[in-house]
């Protein structure tokens, strides 16, 4: 006797319990953003003291002030700028290095490719005083500023980034076959030529993906950003600490800050989701 569609549907308490484990684990998750929103919202005088779950009364004056109690506008530039650049030389550099890889063969091919990968298997803070030291005796001995600037920023957000991009995008070019290389150069495309026109576009998931992780790398890294800047190149993510002084915390205004700082990253994720989850997929997969 054939089995029907009621004899494999999941117990009635399964789906239940699957329900209200997801009821819950929603509730978890919106709990801290309504707190984030409504302390946002809220008199200072709200929030410093008890918490207050229904606020006394709602003002937006949070989102005023947060642009004059600290420099906001100028740390929004500078993260911006040290992410949007340490993002396009991150893919830049990856397409190249791994299009050479997945294409060509050449003697020490996969003691590179390890080598990149185990780059990841160090802890960040490893690389702290190296680091430092670097660019003070850099400066000392040639006069080009890369401590305390963004320059020297971009270049140590690059370095944590551009492994893990390299070997995310040799899966993805692997992925590509390699008859259409050899299509458009029989049709007069000459390397580079069958890199751009060929492999890039059908390769735009994965070079999404990785933009997107080395953007997020360098917008809300702080370790770094705290010891390699000053007041005049300081980030976002170091930049609201500000917010905290001696005599006060404006909590209202930490929240505010945070939000405003959320939207570029929450905004791209969304707008790029499509080809972030294809091109981690696919990586997976490879």
């Amino acid at each position: 006797m054939p089995r029907t569609d009621s004899a494999l549907a999941p117990p009635r308490s399964f789906v239940w319990s699957r329900r209200v484990f997801l009821t819950l684990l929603t509730g978890f998750v919106l709990v801290p953003v309504y707190v984030m929103v409504s302390s946002s919202l809220k008199p200072l005088a709200d929030v410093s003291g008890k918490f207050r779950w229904l606020p006394s009364g709602l003002t937006v004056r949070p989102y005023i002030d947060i642009w004059s109690t600290v420099p906001l506008a100028r740390y929004f530039m500078n993260s911006l700028i040290v992410a949007g650049a340490a993002t396009i030389a991150s893919v830049a550099i990856a397409v190249f290095a791994a299009y050479a890889v997945s294409r060509y063969e050449f003697r020490g091919k996969r003691v590179f490719t390890v080598t990149v990968l185990s780059t990841q298997m160090f802890p960040g803070i490893l690389f702290l005083l190296p680091l430092f030291l670097i660019y003070v005796n850099i400066g000392n001995a040639t006069g080009i500023a890369l401590f305390g600037s963004r320059g020297g920023l971009i270049l140590t957000y690059l370095t944590f980034s551009l492994p893990f991009s390299i070997w995310m995008l040799i899966g993805y070019f692997d992925s590509v076959p390699r008859d259409l290389d050899e299509a458009a150069m029989v049709d007069g495309c000459g390397p580079l030529g069958a890199l751009f026109r060929i492999v890039v576009p059908a390769a735009v998931p994965g070079i999404v993906a990785v933009a997107v992780y080395a953007f997020m790398t360098a917008w809300g890294e702080v370790l770094f950003a705290s010891v390699m800047t000053n007041d005049a190149t300081r980030t976002l993510a170091v930049g609201l600490q500000g917010y905290s002084t001696l005599n006060d915390v404006y909590w209202n205004q930490i929240m505010a800050a945070s939000l405003v700082v959320s939207v570029p990253v929450v905004a791209g994720f969304l707008l790029l989701q499509r080809y972030l989850v294809a091109g981690l997929t696919a990586g997976a997969v490879k």
